[in-house]
Parts: C-alpha cells; sequence; structure tokens
C-alpha cells in the first residue's frame, strides 16, 4: 500500500498544480471587464429601482389595509 505524502508536500503540490493551471487561463481584456463591469453595475441600479417601486407599493397597501 502506497505510503500518502505528508502534509508540507501535499501543499507544495498543490501550489505548483494551481501555478500550472494559471498558466492556462485566458485572462479578458481591460476593455471585456470594463463592459462587464458596466452592465452588472446597470442590473444592480435596476433590480434596486423594482425593489424599491415594489417596496413602496406594498408599503402603501399595507398602510391601507391596517387604517381600515
Amino acid at each position: 500500500m502506497d505510503k500518502k505524502p505528508n502534509v508540507f508536500a501535499r501543499i507544495k503540490n498543490w501550489f505548483i498544480d494551481m501555478k500550472a493551471e494559471l498558466k492556462r487561463v485566458v485572462w479578458p481584456s481591460f476593455k471585456k471587464v470594463r463592459q462587464n463591469t458596466l452592465v452588472v453595475l446597470i442590473f444592480v441600479l435596476v433590480v434596486g429601482a423594482v425593489i424599491w417601486i415594489l417596496d413602496a407599493l406594498f408599503s402603501g397597501a399595507m398602510s391601507l389595509l391596517i387604517n381600515r
């Protein structure tokens, strides 16, 4: 039965494997990162506005029901 390498050898191998994987990554260009960031920010603003409007509508409806 093969003996498992000690913890330090396993950590060293993990870092070696991680470095090899990172060399294969295709990193996006700055233009693509900026474009994706803009899309995310716009989406967050739209979703926040929708939640704000729904909250105002539901709050108004609840106050009408409670004060009746």
